[in-house]
């Protein structure tokens, strides 16, 4: 859940300000379109919060595991929710399309916001080590 929390807002930041997804972006449907990605961001945070409580080259490789899968798990997400909207929403003959287009969009928005995705693997990091590590009574 704490790597939706904390990734969620960098997919909206990457929606928002990809250059070519739309010409005057309806903000609903780009909040939608990053609202996809919650679902995948939190199991993948939830799979790796265990290897993160490990040594710290465990928690090392969860950082980088969870800063190349972030990008995946998002884009995955959102193609699952734009495959079933556009399927019901149309007769399917755009549903390739729709995915092409999302799939171009979604890693130049990945490619772009990188150095942030790094900033926000670290505190994913340090709070599941801190939250995990205070005593409990």
């Amino acid at each position: 859940m704490l790597a939706g929390v904390l990734l969620w807002p960098l997919v909206l930041l990457a929606t928002l300000t990809t250059p070519g997804a739309l010409d005057a972006p309806d903000v609903r449907q780009v909040v939608l379109a990053a609202a996809l990605s919650w679902p995948g961001l939190a199991l993948l945070g939830a799979g790796l919060a265990p290897a993160a409580l490990g040594s710290r080259i465990d928690a090392a490789m969860a950082g980088i595991a969870l800063g190349i899968g972030a990008p995946i798990a998002a884009i995955t997400s959102i193609l699952i929710g734009v495959a079933i909207i556009a399927s019901i929403s149309s007769t399917g003959a755009g549903v390739g399309e729709a995915l092409g287009i999302t799939i171009r969009l979604g890693v130049l928005g990945a490619v772009r916001w990188a150095p942030l995705l790094g900033v926000v693997v670290v505190v994913w990091l340090v709070v599941v080590r801190q939250t995990e590590s205070r005593p409990t009574d």
